[in-house]
């Protein structure tokens, strides 16, 4: 028997009538899984730096507990609030990376991290989904009202947010944000003169970052000449999924994680691979190719502008995101610091990414002849 009626019209009933509980499932399944994986990955890595074997499988648990918590209260927000929540986190997280590049501690050369009493935030991560907020807003509002110059405003946007990153430096971050909004863009509708020209600048700042950021040209010139850097992280990473075959190793079975570095963040993939074989590879990548088609499909039939191009945003950054981490750990893709998202640990990029879940999951409830939703639709192509 149902706790809750369909006749019941508190909020919670409500709730859960119009919540996408299947997304809902995905998305905490995905975080389970980030718990399984960081029992696995990251005690060797505590041991060698001499912290407790436990220190950040309990940190997971923790900013797992924490972030389904914010996934499910967000899931509760009308867009309104989805907008003036957004916007908070754009700009609140704005101002802490100018603090961050003034006064955060200086980590291999970049200033992405601020200190906030006991927390250690990397602000970026929740720019991120405010950043697509703010941008969807803004680009719904020029379909509502030509005469508003949002598109112009989103672009504004866009430039401080890729700016700031690339003061810290973050060029993997910036990268992202730069795929994001341009998807935003196709969806919303630009002409073809725009796309090139974005193209052409998005090329030629990678050029100039190339051939002005040391670090940059040695991260390329390691992937392209593997002979001529070293490559000990990534042909580790390789290794792995060879010795792992079809059915993995077995649960503390794997040696790739007693060397590499980022055994728990960056090569967690990695880590999957060798210990529970190809199959437990391929679920993890259906599992993320599932929610996002899901919320996609989602977005296609939304009539709101602002809602279908937020979702669409959000969901392609998730993807994005997914795709560099796992491009990078088989070794397509230079070596990055990004996270895959629910299963690397890390605390800011855990928190941002359920933020951005929470904006998913309550835009993508029903609320069949809601004020709120009349709109121009965005058609998907």
């Amino acid at each position: 028997m149902s706790l809750i009626s369909r006749s019941d019209r508190g909020s919670l009933a409500q709730w859960w009538f119009t919540i996408d509980r299947t997304l809902l499932s995905s998305v905490l399944l995905l975080m389970a899984i980030g718990v399984l994986i960081s029992m696995a990955a990251s005690p060797p890595v505590a041991q060698r730096i001499g912290l407790d074997s436990f220190h950040f499988f309990r940190g997971q648990v923790f900013f797992v507990c924490v972030g389904a918590a914010v996934a499910v209260i967000v899931s509760f927000f009308d867009p309104a609030m989805v907008r003036r929540s957004g916007l908070l986190a754009f700009v609140g997280s704005l101002v802490l990376m100018v603090l961050a590049l003034r006064f955060g501690p200086d980590i291999k050369g970049a200033h992405r991290w601020i200190y906030l009493g006991p927390l250690n935030l990397q602000p970026s991560e929740l720019a991120k989904p405010g950043f697509v907020i703010v941008a969807a807003w803004l680009l719904a509002e020029r379909s509502k009202r030509p005469d508003m110059p949002g598109h112009w405003l989103a672009f504004a946007a866009a430039g401080l947010f890729i700016g700031l990153l690339v003061l810290q430096p973050d060029f993997g971050q910036t990268a992202l944000v730069t795929l994001t909004f341009f998807a935003m863009l196709l969806v919303f509708g630009i002409s073809w003169s725009i796309v090139f020209g974005l193209g052409g600048a998005a090329v030629l700042g990678g050029l100039l970052s190339y051939a002005l950021v040391p670090h940059v040209a040695s991260r390329i010139n390691r992937f392209l000449y593997p002979d001529k850097g070293d490559t000990f992280q990534t042909d580790t990473a390789v290794s792995a999924f060879n010795n792992g075959g079809m059915m993995g190793a077995g649960p503390g079975g794997g040696v790739a994680k007693m060397v590499l570095p980022d055994a728990h963040t960056d090569f967690a993939y990695a880590v999957v691979g060798e210990e529970f074989g190809f199959i437990a590879c391929l679920g993890l990548m259906l599992l993320f190719f599932f929610i996002i088609m899901r919320v996609l499909k989602r977005a296609k039939s939304e009539e709101d502008a602002f809602a279908a191009l937020a979702m669409t945003g959000l969901v392609a950054m998730f993807g994005f995101q997914a795709c560099i981490n796992m491009g990078v750990n088989v070794g397509l893709l230079p070596a990055k610091g990004m996270t895959l998202p629910f299963i690397s640990y890390g605390g800011s990029s855990l928190m941002g990414t359920a933020l951005a879940m929470g904006f998913i999951l309550a835009l993508a409830r029903r609320r069949a002849g809601s004020s709120l939703y009349n709109a121009p639709r965005v058609a998907l192509a």
